[in-house]
């Protein structure tokens, strides 16, 4: 029964985790439709001045930071990214990466996502919605 007892407990707290990563600020949007999005999502989690193409500006931030090889904030970036929710094209382990755009007055590094693929990077996406929607993005558009 105590075994019992501890693995309901530790699925429990698992699941609060994965909640709570996942936890979009308040005012976000999400497109989750299962395929690759190719219009930019309409609202975003914070109020942050839009950049072209309708992004917050720190997507364009972070996308010149990618381009230019850093310096990074956060430890994590630059990651390999495991499209384990196949929400995009398929392709080898290691062809995707992971940089973060920092959501303002977010705790943690927040929901939203650049990944980058291809060795240098030949292709964009974002998520605002930490990996349920994708949207492609144009490098050229966003300056």
């Amino acid at each position: 029964m105590k075994r019992g007892y501890w693995l309901l407990l530790a699925a429990l707290l698992f699941l609060g985790w994965k909640a709570w990563q996942r936890h979009a600020p308040v005012g976000a949007t999400s497109v989750a439709t299962g395929d690759v999005a190719t219009t930019p999502i309409a609202a975003e989690a914070a109020p942050t001045e839009a950049a072209a193409g309708g992004y917050p500006r720190e997507v364009a931030q972070t996308l010149a930071l990618v381009q230019a090889g850093g310096p990074f904030r956060y430890d994590r970036d630059g990651v390999v990214f495991g499209n384990f929710e196949h929400h995009l094209p398929e392709r080898p382990r290691g062809y995707y990466h992971e940089y973060t755009v920092p959501t303002p007055g977010a705790r943690n590094r927040g929901a939203r996502r650049i990944i980058t693929g291809g060795e240098p990077p030949s292709e964009y996406w974002y998520t605002g919605d930490h990996y349920d929607s994708f949207t492609r993005l144009d490098p050229g558009a966003m300056r």
